[in-house]
């Protein structure tokens, strides 16, 4: 039977940086690292609420859940569970029980490249859940996989132990590394968008926003 890869664990990231990003949202984040480290194409599957936490990263044969289950049993408090599923569709690799397992342990939610069912369980949670779409026929489970790698999810590469942030709009992500100069220019940017709303709101908006703004 394929094996699966099992890496170690990545470094924790520093509260304190996981606590700075809580309030950013996806967008201006986005437009801060160059309006890329968007994972394209998900979407929120559970009721509300947003996801932060630290990717612990998954790839997986198309519709095989095997890595993911293995993953289950590694995970620590705080980890998002990042799945490369190749963006296939056919088959659901996560759903209710999962769903369960994850919270009982901790975990922050699920970015699956691929499809999920029972989609009413996350629906009427607040556990964070983002994927493609999804299908009620099940998956395989017989490999292979690797656990810890970087991986492809909607065009962009996610690393074990990269910050995860979702939002009502998906999910983006990036190293812990880039954390100081990044929270500086959010918080910059958040800055100027608030004075334009402002003089939006007083009528006195001047244009600015079309040649300084990155939104």
């Amino acid at each position: 039977m394929p094996g699966i890869t099992h890496n170690p664990p990545p470094p924790t990231v520093d509260p304190a940086v996981l606590a700075s990003a809580q309030d950013f949202s996806t967008a201006t984040i986005s437009d801060c690292l160059d309006r890329m480290a968007v994972l394209h194409g998900l979407r929120p599957f559970h009721r509300q609420g947003r996801l932060l936490g630290t990717a612990f990263t998954v790839r997986v044969r198309a519709g095989d859940n095997l890595a993911i289950h293995q993953a289950l049993e590694q995970v620590r408090r705080g980890d998002v569970i990042v799945v490369d599923g190749g963006g296939d569709t056919s088959r659901a690799l996560v759903g209710e029980i999962m769903k369960a397992i994850a919270e009982s342990r901790g975990v922050a939610g699920f970015v699956i490249d691929g499809a999920i069912r029972d989609t009413d369980a996350f629906a009427g949670s607040d556990f964070p859940c983002y994927a493609r779409a999804a299908t009620p026929r099940g998956p395989f489970k017989t490999g292979p996989g690797v656990i810890n790698g970087p991986v492809s999810v909607g065009g962009w590469t996610v690393s074990p132990g990269d910050v995860v942030v979702g939002d009502a709009d998906g999910v983006v992500t990036f190293p812990p590394a880039l954390a100081p100069r990044l929270i500086e220019a959010v918080r910059a940017q958040s800055a100027r968008e608030a004075e334009v709303l402002a003089l939006i709101q007083a009528g006195r908006y001047d244009g600015r926003y079309a040649q300084e703004a990155k939104g």
